[in-house]
């Protein structure tokens, strides 16, 4: 009969054993900590490429170079300063037409006539002679305004502006006051000098070889 009642433990025991198969129900739980790690190294290498594509070293050459380029422009700025000279040859007598002959291929070409001055070495400009008929005062106005075409004689000529292109007609008066002016209109000159005059006498003031 004890070895009956023996027997019949055993067998509620046997499921105690299944149970122990709950087990590897652990194992998928740390299957699903495996996923989670994958994950996670995944955005570690993507943060640090993002910092290296921004990389400001790169507009940073670009900006250097642009310094370079900005400083070539400045051995330039010297070389404009010394006008083109152009020379028309013309006597004493014909001086003041070649010039107004100047001033008319000059705005022909699409210069405006606020960019030309014209200096006489010898008799005023007639439109010199009328404008200052009305007095110095409004004479030197229209100089300042800058409108037009501005004429004035060697004499004075030291009290005009630079202007782009000055045109000096060499027509008479003294040797001495014609090589001021000419002086002066080559300060005054930005861009060109046009003078009308003779060649070697205007060569020899100015040192030039044309």
């Amino acid at each position: 009969m004890f070895d009956k009642n023996q027997l019949m433990p055993l067998i509620p025991e046997e499921p105690q054993i299944h149970e122990s198969a709950q087990g590897p129900r652990a194992t998928p739980a740390s299957g699903r900590t495996a996923p989670t790690p994958r994950p996670v190294p995944g955005p570690r290498p993507a943060a640090p490429s993002r910092p290296g594509r921004p990389g400001p070293p790169r507009p940073a050459p670009p900006v250097q170079r642009a310094s370079r380029d900005a400083a070539k422009p400045g051995p330039s700025a010297p070389a404009a300063a010394t006008p083109q000279l152009q020379l028309i040859p013309a006597s004493a007598q014909g001086a003041l037409d070649a010039a107004e002959e100047a001033v008319d291929l000059l705005l022909d070409a699409g210069r405006a006539p606020s960019d030309v001055l014209v200096i006489t070495t010898g008799e005023p400009h007639p439109w010199a002679t009328h404008e200052l008929s009305f007095g110095e005062a409004s004479y030197w106005a229209q100089h300042d305004a800058g409108d037009d075409v501005f004429y004035t004689d060697a004499q004075v000529a030291d009290r005009v502006g630079v202007r782009p292109v000055v045109v000096v007609a060499v027509n008479g008066g003294p040797e001495s006051v014609a090589a001021s002016a000419l002086s002066v209109a080559q300060a005054r000159a930005g861009a060109l000098l046009i003078v009308c005059g003779d060649p070697q006498w205007v060569n020899s003031v100015l040192g030039a070889g044309v």
